[in-house]
């Protein structure tokens, strides 16, 4: 039977043939309509590229925008437009041996593997993309967009639509090299072991530096200066305006000063999340702040890594002795590779998003000192054309119709989104269908979808939320349910963090966690890796934590079990309940 893709009086049309699915990693809400644009054009040419490189039969995801909810459809090379699921096995077979494109991948894929051609991406990245990256994101950073007249300002909005869109595909084009050689790991180790993908990632612990902090070197170095600093000590811990306590530490002489104003420089225009709706880390002095007391305190990740070192013994005695050798080479590659999932992030297109949203709070200021939006954030719910044409005095759309848009995005979730257009995709083809190499790296993308999306199926109940589990050990806190960045304000020191899904820009506020739990992810999800690098209680994959435990409660959050138990309510409900 057929879905009634009808929810809550709006209907979704597919884009097009074949299957859509709700995009559930980056955009937990609808998109705004200035960054659909670059979203929708960077992403897809920038996966197209990573998969050109790794020889991949997958060609990228093609997006499309549903009522502001974001959906993708998986191209494939030599597969036709839309199809639901693969050719006959004999036909595909084959199409992989016949097709001179395809037989031309597969040879790529084999010089990948043989190669391990990631390395060498690796190397670009920290050689030539990262530092280019930087050095345009700071020359589009150095413009204030403040002072610009109309016409300047306009030209400002358009490179920084299009900055946006060069990191966004810069993202996506370092995918593969980020993460296939983990899939290849854990595809290997599963096959050997049996063991699930909690246990195998476990040994990645300790080798994603950027999951402990935004900026983690400048970050460092200023926790290094103000140990070594009664005064910058001292300002750190006043108590009051977080924003003065920046200004107190950014004015002080010495290290303190200097390391204070290089951490702020590149984490201020920094998004915590992927859209310019989202708030950037100069927005959220609070936080900034608290992750800086955290640094400072030092790192509770120690007592992990140190444990990691036995839990991969006990691991590698369990694959059999003449793949040992193989095991340590997959493990020490996943390994190498595994810093650059965060990074790609934190210095491509959290930065470029960041910068589009002061560009385009700037125009939302104007406009609404002109009467043509109610508030300059409504600014993201138009188009770049759209907004263009505003500040020249047109007067469409209006501001009603505006503010529709930015309600109906501030308020509409997954929950009002279908799954899937059309229909679900049909099964994936035999492995054994596929020439060596395609085999290889299709067993790798299949074990990294499941262990970044597997969910758990676990009952959950009204004071029980179940979930995968992530990191040993049991943690008792205050459950802070983070909807968005405008709540970062209200976690502190040792909170648990429930929230629907993490990002590698929620890093600024982790270092103040005692545990994290979250709705949506596998067990290779952002939220996972963080547990893992702090060496705290960590569940994922709920599906229903952000919605069953209350803001405020006490909770027991037991990571060996991957359970989350409410052991109190929220303050103000147990006095509600006395009064009663």
């Amino acid at each position: 039977m057929k879905r009634d893709p009808s929810l809550n009086g709006v209907r979704f049309e597919a884009p097009g043939p074949g299957p859509w699915e709700v995009e559930r990693a980056h955009f937990m809400r609808p998109i705004t309509r200035f960054a659909a644009g670059p979203f929708t054009r960077g992403m897809p040419r920038g996966f197209a590229e990573g998969s050109d490189r790794f020889g991949l039969l997958v060609s990228h995801m093609k997006p499309a925008v549903v009522n502001g909810f974001m959906y993708s459809q998986l191209v494939v090379h030599g597969a036709p437009e839309g199809a639901s699921g693969p050719p006959p096995k004999l036909a595909l077979w084959l199409l992989l041996r016949l097709h001179p494109r395809l037989r031309a991948r597969i040879r790529q894929t084999r010089r990948v593997f043989e190669g391990k051609l990631w390395r060498e991406d690796l190397d670009r990245w920290d050689r030539v993309d990262r530092p280019r990256a930087t050095e345009k994101n700071l020359a589009v950073q150095a413009i204030d967009p403040a002072p610009l007249d109309t016409d300047a300002l306009i030209a400002h909005l358009r490179r920084a639509e299009a900055h946006m869109e060069d990191m966004v595909a810069l993202h996506h084009r370092y995918n593969f090299a980020a993460v296939l050689p983990i899939g290849d790991y854990l595809a290997h180790v599963g096959a050997w072991t049996g063991a699930g993908p909690g246990e195998a990632l476990a040994l990645l612990q300790g080798t994603t530096p950027l999951a402990k902090g935004v900026a983690t070197e400048e970050l460092q170095v200023l926790a290094r200066a103000l140990r070594e600093s009664a005064a910058g000590r001292e300002a750190l811990a006043r108590r009051g305006d977080p924003q003065a306590t920046l200004d107190a530490l950014a004015a002080l002489e010495g290290d303190v000063g200097p390391a204070t104003r290089a951490y702020l420089h590149l984490v201020r225009f920094r998004t915590v999340g992927y859209d310019v709706a989202d708030k950037t880390g100069g927005e959220l002095p609070d936080t900034l702040v608290g992750a800086i007391r955290a640094a400072v305190e030092g790192d509770r990740g120690d007592r992990a890594l140190a444990a990691r070192d036995a839990k991969e013994r006990a691991l590698r005695e369990r694959v059999p002795a003449a793949h040992r050798a193989e095991f340590d080479g997959l493990l020490r590659e996943a390994r190498h590779m595994s810093r650059l999932r965060d990074e790609r992030a934190l210095y491509s297109d959290s930065w470029g998003t960041g910068l589009a949203r002061r560009a385009v709070l700037e125009a939302g200021r104007r406009l609404a000192a002109a009467g043509k939006v109610d508030d300059p954030e409504h600014a993201a719910d138009l188009t770049l054309e759209e907004m263009i044409g505003l500040l020249r005095d047109r007067r469409e759309p209006s501001a009603a119709e505006i503010a529709g848009r930015a309600r109906w995005r501030a308020t509409a979730t997954l929950a009002d989104a279908p799954p899937w257009l059309n229909m679900p995709p049909g099964p994936p083809p035999p492995s054994d269908v596929f020439p060596a190499p395609a085999r290889r790296a299709s067993l790798a993308v299949d074990a990294l979808m499941r262990a970044m999306f597997a969910e758990s199926e676990a009952r959950n109940t009204e004071t029980t939320v179940r979930g995968l589990s992530i990191n040993e050990g049991v943690y008792e806190g205050t459950a802070r349910v983070v909807t968005g960045p405008d709540d970062f304000g209200r976690i502190q020191q040792g909170d648990v963090l429930v929230t629907r899904a993490t990002s590698a820009s929620f890093n600024v506020v982790l270092p103040l966690l005692g545990a994290i739990v979250t709705d949506r992810g596998g067990q290779l999800c952002h939220a996972a890796i963080v547990a893992r690098e702090y060496g705290i209680p960590g569940i994922v994959g709920t599906r229903e934590a952000t919605v069953t435990i209350p803001d405020g409660a006490r909770v027991r959050v037991d990571g060996a079990a991957g359970e989350v138990t409410i052991l109190a309510p929220a303050p103000e409900r147990r006095a509600q309940e006395a009064a009663l």
